[in-house]
């Protein structure tokens, strides 16, 4: 019987976004299972899809000794707090250290978390646990396949896998790929041979669902490149809101020798380096995108979707920005808005009753440039105490907790509102507060591409929108300070240059001055 020990620690860092991932926000998870220790890994963790349910049930079936120490996820934002960070690892790492003898590792990872003071949080992360494991215990990861992958990754544990599908329906698949990874290792009784490719630029994460090509077929070609001498291939978009050198698109293999690695990882490159042109779409400013959706709506038979794409919490935002939802009263449409989250308005929509009209600034405190809270008389239509179960493909049947939540109608247009943040990603979050999603005429889902998942499904098409938000579609609209020389900003766009760089807003305005 082989004794591994399991541990998780996730967070996907928006540097350039308001709001920072205290310790608190991992013990409550948001769209992520609440924090677990111990066997409460094993029982939450079993059949959810998360990288730690594909692990688990993996272990299960191979007759793994699980020795579960500490699994905690918070949803996007900007960075991991200091205290936050290392009260985490700290756990993990000890308690890896006290399990005694071990003959393999399985962490679930994100791959881009970057705290207060550690550029690359999972690097320094792993190559604490293998100091304390020694040399020759494997470790794999499972990893979103929005990792920035750093060399200290690579270096310090034997395999990184990724996910192969945006939207991430295939976490657990993940999880699972990455703990048979693990026991091909602990078989061998010696590491992979590896291999591993940077790209030279950056994907808008808008671009990068693989349901369609390019990126379906970059992902078929992973698929296709592991057997034989190869054991596992990735490709790593990246996560490209993160102002550090590490960030970035990356490839890696492992092979039973050097040669058939680096041949694998070289097919990958050099279908994503040709692949660059395509990543490219279309999309809407807020009264544009509305009219548009409007006009398919009117001979339409299932809801128009908009995502508001630079608001989207799976990315950074805060879900509160309001330019969308002004948009929607503007144009007199008519339709849903989720979620927004303004834990006061929830609040007050409590207090006053369903059925009541109160006056509120809806959202628009996070300080985004352009955006402002959106003042009206609403009608409490329902309210909810927020809990629910994501039934559709990407949260994979997890229970969520929103908080206090409400739908408030002003005019045509119905709002979720919530307390707690989590990506409008699942049907079931319309549901919770009494509207049907499939019966409007516009949805507007505050997420980037985790929504299709749910939501294609009942979509007459899907608009992008790009009202004022934090994660900018494209991520040449970033002030970037610390990137890769050479990395570029866009794909076929201008390269990264220190010395000049990106100028923050306030550079600019003095630069006018």
């Amino acid at each position: 019987m082989r004794r591994v020990a399991l541990a998780g620690f996730l967070h996907e860092t928006n540097t350039f976004a308001p709001t920072k991932a205290a310790h608190e926000d991992f013990v409550q998870g948001g769209g992520y299972m609440p924090m677990a220790r111990g066997d409460d890994v094993l029982s939450r963790g079993r059949g959810i899809n998360l990288g730690i349910g594909g692990a688990v049930q993996h272990g299960e079936g191979a007759g793994w000794d699980m020795v579960p120490v500490l699994w905690t996820g918070a949803i996007p934002s900007a960075h991991v707090t200091r205290d936050a960070y290392d009260r985490i690892s700290d756990e993990i790492v000890e308690g890896i250290a006290a399990a005694g003898a071990l003959d393999g590792i399985f962490l679930d990872l994100h791959g881009a978390m970057v705290a207060e003071h550690v550029d690359d949080g999972e690097g320094a992360l792993i190559a604490r646990v293998r100091a304390a494991v020694g040399p020759d215990v494997p470790i794999a990861c499972a990893l979103d396949l929005h990792g920035n992958i750093t060399a200290e990754m690579v270096e310090a544990a034997d395999v990184l896998v990724g996910f192969r599908t945006y939207p991430h329906v295939d976490m657990g698949e993940t999880g699972r790929r990455a703990a048979e990874q693990l026991d091909r290792l602990m078989s061998r009784g010696a590491p992979f041979a590896k291999a591993f490719r940077r790209l030279p630029f950056l994907v808008p994460i808008a671009w990068q669902s693989t349901r369609a090509d390019p990126a379906k077929a970059i992902y078929d070609l992973v698929t296709e490149c592991e057997g034989g001498e190869v054991s596992s291939t990735s490709f790593f978009f990246g996560f490209p809101a993160a102002d550090f050198p590490g960030c970035g698109p990356t490839v890696i293999s492992y092979g039973e020798s050097q040669g058939a690695a680096d041949e694998a990882a070289d097919r990958i490159e050099a279908a994503v380096l040709a692949a660059e042109e395509a990543f490219a779409g279309k999309s809407y400013d807020p009264d544009e995108g509305v009219q548009e959706a409007m006009r398919i709506a009117r001979t339409a038979t299932r809801p128009v979707v908009i995502a508001d794409t630079q608001d989207n919490p799976g990315a950074g935002g805060d879900s509160n920005t309001t330019g969308m939802l002004a948009a929607m009263v503007r144009n007199k449409a008519s339709g849903a808005l989720g979620n927004m989250v303004d834990p006061r308005a929830a609040a007050a929509a409590h207090a006053a009753g369903e059925g009541a009209e109160i006056e509120i600034a809806l959202g628009g405190f996070s300080n985004i440039p352009g955006d402002a809270p959106f003042e009206g008389r609403f009608v409490v239509e329902t309210l909810s105490d927020g809990h629910l179960v994501a039934s559709g493909p990407f949260y994979g049947g997890a229970p969520l907790d929103m908080g206090p939540s409400a739908c408030l109608r002003i005019g045509d247009v119905r709002v979720v509102v919530t307390s707690h943040k989590a990506q409008m990603a699942d049907q079931e979050m319309y549901r919770s507060v009494g509207i049907e999603p499939t019966k409007q005429d516009i949805l507007v889902n505050k997420s980037s591409v985790h929504f299709r998942a749910d939501f294609d499904m009942i979509a007459e098409t899907i608009l992008t929108c790009v009202a004022p938000g934090p994660m900018p579609i494209s991520p040449a609209s970033l002030p970037f300070k610390r990137l890769a020389p050479g990395m570029r900003l866009e794909p076929l766009g201008a390269a990264f240059e220190p010395r000049t760089g990106v100028q923050t807003g306030k550079e600019r305005e003095t630069s006018q001055s």
